[in-house]
Parts: structure tokens; C-alpha cells; sequence
């Protein structure tokens, strides 16, 4: 989880909302990424989607099984549909996102048995920390007057 905080830092220098994620196969990390939609111009390039793309062109493999997903940021339902695609096997994730988060604070699409693949899911891991970068982080942009 700490390398996926490394991750929401990069993007937080480059004015992006400072989600980080890190994929996990075999001990190794196989993917890494923070958010970049401002950058591309894309609502749907999350970090957590990016990973899971990086995550796929590094295995030859859409399915994801055996892998660990880390996420600074409780998912959006986007992400954790994809994630369910991608057969993640486990995600981590720390802050609750109590306007968009996919795990109980807004909708609960992890929580309900899947038809066709479960995540196992632990939630809260370096809370503190994530919830402390996206704080700062948005206190400064209402500070200067930046939208995002």
C-alpha cells in the first residue's frame, strides 16, 4: 500500500486528484499507476483502471486471477466493475470515498456475491494516510480556486 501512495503522490504533483494503485502477482509488482484524467482528458482513466490494464499486458492476460490489486482510494463503481471483469483476486484499499465509493459508503457492488467471480476485499489499510493526501489536497485547490 505504500507504493500505491507513492503513486497518488506523482499524480497529486501533476494536478491530479492523488489515487494511487499498485498490482500485485506473485510478490511482485507487475503494474503501477496514479490517476491521469485531466492529463488525458478521459473520467474513465482511474488509476485502478489503469493498472489493471498494465497488469494485463504484463501477464498475456486479461484474467487477473492471483493477483493482488492495492488502491490509496475505495473504488467507483466503474473500477470495481472492472475489477470483477479482470478476476481480480484481492483488492486492498484505504480511504473511504463517501461520494463515489463502490464498497459501501455510496453503493456496495463488492459486498453482494458476484455470478461470476468474488474479490476478497480488506478495507482501510493506511486509511490515515490516503484520507490525509486527498484532504490536502483539495483544501489546496479550493484555496487557490482550482476546479476539479
Amino acid at each position: 500500500m505504500r507504493e500505491a501512495l507513492e503513486e497518488a503522490k506523482k499524480g497529486a504533483l501533476q494536478g491530479e486528484v492523488p489515487v494511487g494503485a499498485v498490482l500485485v502477482h506473485e510478490n511482485k509488482i507487475i503494474a503501477r499507476a496514479h490517476n491521469r484524467v485531466e492529463e488525458l482528458g478521459d473520467a474513465t482513466a482511474h488509476a485502478e483502471v489503469l493498472c489493471l490494464k498494465e497488469g494485463a499486458k504484463a501477464l498475456c492476460n486479461w484474467r487477473l486471477l492471483d493477483t493482488t490489486l492495492y488502491c490509496t482510494l475505495e473504488p467507483c463503481s466503474m473500477c470495481a466493475g472492472a475489477m470483477i471483469l479482470a478476476r481480480v483476486g484481492t483488492l486492498v484499499w484505504g480511504a473511504p470515498d463517501h461520494r463515489h465509493g463502490a464498497h459501501g459508503s455510496w453503493v456496495d457492488l463488492l459486498g453482494r456475491p458476484h455470478p461470476i467471480h468474488q474479490l476478497e476485499v480488506r478495507r482501510g489499510v493506511l486509511w490515515e494516510e490516503s484520507g490525509a493526501l486527498l484532504k490536502e489536497f483539495f483544501k489546496e485547490r479550493r484555496s487557490s480556486g482550482s476546479a476539479i
